[in-house]
């Protein structure tokens, strides 16, 4: 039989004591996301249809996004026990620097349309925590208000090969001039990807409004007062544009633009020098042959050709074929710091993450951008000590199985 009594009060205010409440309603919805998915959820409830659906979907069906993300959960991990794993090291070399985490902030465009604090508090979070961060030609803070919101952050720029070649020239002068030590020249955009969410939600600059978009906006009253009563939306780097995405992309860039330009490139930066979107092992070895420093295994998120390979799989076969010469990194699908490991157990030197910052930016502008960051970077060291790994350099293939 059991005994039972009337419980002491004092006994009862032991055991129950309720949650002090935080009166900063974004630090409480913040501390409830304890995964990158929840930083979706978040994003997607606080910002209007267009803006989450620019930076949540993709190409045409979007097969290549969702398999990329498929890939990633179909990993298994071999983990190695008996390990003293009391110091964990999650720094990795990335064009001859350390960086603290093995992974750097994607270039995006349309920031500022997510949160408007925009490209400067990502770069802040980036400088706080060592992180690269690359600034796009389609942003919306320019290239000089990004040095000065960060000087201490490691900053590169993102360059697409323009019609015309002296504005591409121009840009890499201004980001020569402002410290940024690194040009990432993206390759897989010689005409823009066919994004249906876009198109169906009217998504340009400045927003074109219909009834939809209206009733949509008036359920997030917070963005439109932070969008209309803050600097206009504009591309820093471009002149003012009136139409769609995939309109300005067309309008401005080369489909010309052929291995040859890579010398005009070195001709103009004197720097390291990143190719973004590299998709078969036959052009990782051609542009590392051209003197790349590094290489973006990338399908560009899934935004451009829909059934495009997924970067992942690739990655094994090119660090084999270029990795002692040119750093593999590489994007699309990463949305834990668990796929980040795994990235790097595969032969990756490191990583680049855009959508799981993005969510951040949206769901709570620099403190969800830091959030983003706390994130990935327990899930990284929870992962390693797991896995009985005390370095980056430590992972290897034997830590995981591509299935």
């Amino acid at each position: 039989m059991v005994q039972r009594q009337l419980p002491d009060l004092r006994e009862l205010s032991e055991l129950i004591r309720l949650r002090p409440f935080d009166p900063d309603g974004t630090r409480r919805r913040l501390a409830k996301a304890l995964t990158v998915a929840d930083l979706r959820d978040l994003a997607m409830r606080r910002t209007p249809r267009s803006v989450f659906d620019y930076t949540d979907g993709a190409a045409e069906a979007e097969i290549s996004l969702r398999r990329a993300r498929r890939t990633f959960a179909n990993l298994e991990f071999h983990p190695a026990i008996l390990q003293d794993v009391s110091q964990v090291d999650t720094t990795t070399d990335m064009l001859g620097t350390r960086a603290a985490l093995p992974f750097s902030f994607a270039p995006t465009g349309f920031t500022r349309m997510m949160h408007t604090e925009g490209e400067s508090a990502v770069a802040r979070v980036a400088e706080r925590h060592g992180i690269p961060y690359a600034l796009s030609t389609m942003g919306t803070t320019s290239i000089e208000d990004v040095a000065a919101a960060a000087p201490g952050a490691r900053k590169w720029f993102q360059l697409y090969v323009w019609r015309d070649r002296s504005r591409g020239e121009d840009l890499m002068a201004r980001a020569k001039a402002a410290g940024f030590d690194a040009l990432q020249l993206t390759v897989d955009v010689p005409v823009a990807g066919a994004r249906h969410r876009d198109t169906r939600n009217g998504f340009a600059i400045p927003p074109q409004l219909s009834l939809r978009t209206i009733a949509d906006g008036a359920m997030h009253p917070n963005w439109w007062i932070d969008l209309v009563t803050t600097p206009p939306l504009e591309f820093a780097s471009l002149d003012s544009w009136d139409g769609t995405v995939g309109e300005l992309l067309d309008s401005l860039f080369d489909p010309t633009m052929t291995m040859a330009d890579l010398e005009w490139l070195r001709e103009n930066w004197d720097g390291p020098l990143v190719i973004k979107g590299i998709q078969t092992l036959a052009d990782a070895k051609k542009v590392s042959a051209a003197g790349a420093d590094a290489v973006v295994l990338s399908n560009h998120g899934g935004r451009q050709l829909d059934r495009a390979p997924v970067p992942l799989r690739l990655v094994p076969q090119v660090r084999e074929a270029i990795g002692e010469r040119t750093q593999v990194w590489v994007d699309t699908g990463i949305m834990s710091g668990g796929d980040i490991v795994a990235a790097i157990a595969l032969g990756a030197h490191a990583t680049m993450v855009g959508r799981a910052y993005l969510y951040g930016l949206m769901a709570g502008g620099e403190r969800g951008v830091e959030r983003a960051v706390e994130i990935l970077s327990g899930e990284i060291r929870r992962t390693m000590t797991l896995l009985g790994v005390n370095a980056i350099e430590d992972l290897n293939p034997g830590h995981v199985t591509l299935r």
